[in-house]
């Protein structure tokens, strides 16, 4: 009954008329920033970050929830279209996706893929419902030590599930951690690390870091591709019923790509992206049913399973997010610094300090899916023309909104300035082979962690023992020193580099 009492509060709070035109501002932006090149969700995000200020704090993470869980919608749209698939989430759709829609078999390639993102997202939003509070009540019981070594866990799982080198990802983490320090020490007010520049006294920006990182790094990068990899093939979208046995056929497929992304989305470093590489890797080792096809041929099976994974994991990546403020990927950290910038606190004490604003939000998501749904088929020339869109009309557009969105967090030039630096280091970053996901994880979670170490080491008088006395503590370090030796055998580390380079 409190489940149901809940899940009523939660749609009475959703249903509200602001709520839902949130939602659905939140679905159209994340199937556009699916659908077109050289933006992705977490600087879409880092872009509305600041026009937020002015709504309510429900509102404004339906706004921004919408543009991630909707994303993953507009990258199978955009993959059926598109020579190789642009945005690195729907990578692995456009195996078959393409090549089917060349075929005559757009429009049932579509109507597959959405109904496997629908089932799929309303399958984490229920796992969502079922297991977040209960993980709410097992972290009320954590102290600042077991808080700590949680938020140590969370950056290691960040390196070992981060695609590429271990080694470039921690350092990735370790940078992210130095820029985190940037500003005043708030316990003794002293600043650190500004180098005399008034407007790093209150430390750097994550608008201002995402900006740079996924957004100007990401156009640098695009603009250094030659015109062909862009190229679009709009075919004109007819027949979007499969039949009954195509569907039949898919069903295994899609609950597979659901369990792998619900599961996946929901680990430290892990996210809707990872669940969609490792469900097309692994769903390509599966043999088909007698009469059947096999992935990476043009067949919907290639385009609705990795959609599937991607639209659960979008879904069940709140989990550690709202349950224990712990931040699985660069967009939760957005999301993170979204809660924190309208006084929210993520955490256990969300749930039960303010279940309005938790169930709301998870109600927001049910009503979510169902409003992709209905913008997905029927705009589905809408988004075709979106691709068509010069890639030279976007790029300044892009660059104009970063810029506009750095300036009005704080009214500083300095941050625009800032943006800039950190694209030109964003692209060298790609050039390295060094992902930027963990170092924003890094930067969001380094203050949370000095802050709970600091509070550990004040309880136990400065003794580093306690962190391995405590059980609850050790069994997270001991986990977290686990994940790092597994990975490093030889059999898991090929394992793990075959998933990212096969997807």
């Amino acid at each position: 009954m409190d489940l149901l009492n809940n899940l009523a509060l939660g749609f009475g709070v959703a249903l509200a008329p602001i709520n839902l035109l949130c939602a659905l501002a939140g679905c159209v932006l994340g199937t556009v920033v699916g659908v077109l090149r050289g933006v992705g969700p977490v600087a879409a995000m880092a872009m509305l970050l600041p026009a937020t200020t002015a709504l309510a704090p429900l509102s404004a993470l339906i706004l921004l929830a919408g543009i991630y869980y909707g994303a993953p919608y507009g990258g199978a749209i955009a993959a059926l279209w598109v020579k190789p698939p642009e945005d690195s989430p729907a990578a692995a759709n456009g195996i078959g996706g393409y090549p089917m829609a060349g075929q005559g078999g757009a429009g049932q390639a579509l109507t597959a893929v959405v109904l496997a993102c629908f089932f799929a997202g309303c399958a984490g939003t229920l796992v969502l419902v079922a297991f977040a509070p209960e993980l709410s009540w097992l972290a009320v019981q954590f102290g600042p030590v077991e808080y700590a070594s949680l938020l140590v866990w969370g950056l290691v799982g960040g390196v070992v599930i981060a695609p590429g080198s271990l080694l470039k990802a921690m350092g990735m983490v370790v940078l992210g951690l130095l820029l985190g320090l940037v500003g005043r020490d708030v316990p003794s007010g002293v600043v650190r690390f500004a180098l005399d520049v008034p407007e790093l006294r209150e430390g750097i920006g994550i608008v201002a870091l995402t900006l740079g990182l996924f957004a100007y790094g990401e156009l640098i990068r695009k603009l250094g591709q030659p015109p062909q990899l862009r190229a679009v093939f709009a075919p004109k979208v007819t027949g979007l019923w499969p039949r009954m046995q195509d569907l039949k056929d898919l069903a295994p497929a899609v609950l597979r790509g659901t369990l792998r992304g619900s599961l996946l989305g929901a680990l430290p470093g892990g996210g809707a992206l990872l669940g969609s590489r490792a469900a097309d890797a692994a769903e390509g080792k599966i043999q088909p049913q007698p009469g059947g096809v096999p992935m990476g041929t043009p067949h919907a099976r290639a385009l609705a399973t990795p959609g599937a994974a991607h639209s659960a994991g979008a879904q069940t990546a709140f989990m550690p997010l709202l349950a224990l403020g712990l931040p699985c990927n660069a967009v939760m950290a957005v999301m993170l610094g979204a809660m924190l910038l309208h006084k929210v606190q993520p955490g256990p004490q969300l749930l039960t300090g303010d279940p309005a604003l938790f169930w709301g939000l998870m109600a927001s998501m049910g009503l979510g899916n169902l409003m992709l749904v209905l913008l997905s088929l029927p705009l589905r020339g809408l988004w075709a023309r979106l691709l068509r869109v010069p890639y030279r009309w976007l790029f300044p557009v892009i660059v104009l909104l970063c810029a506009i969105g750095s300036y009005s967090t704080r009214h500083s030039s300095v941050d625009v300035w800032l943006v800039a630096a950190f694209g030109l280091a964003g692209y060298g970053l790609n050039k390295l082979g060094m992902e930027p996901a963990p170092l924003l994880l890094g930067f969001v979670l380094g203050p949370r962690v000095e802050e709970k170490l600091r509070a550990a080491l004040q309880l136990s008088h400065g003794d580093w023992s306690v962190f391995v006395m405590r059980p609850v503590s050790a069994g997270l370090l001991l986990a977290a020193v686990a994940m790092v030796f597994l990975v490093l055998t030889p059999a898991l580390n090929t394992r793990r580099a075959q998933a990212f380079a096969e997807a």
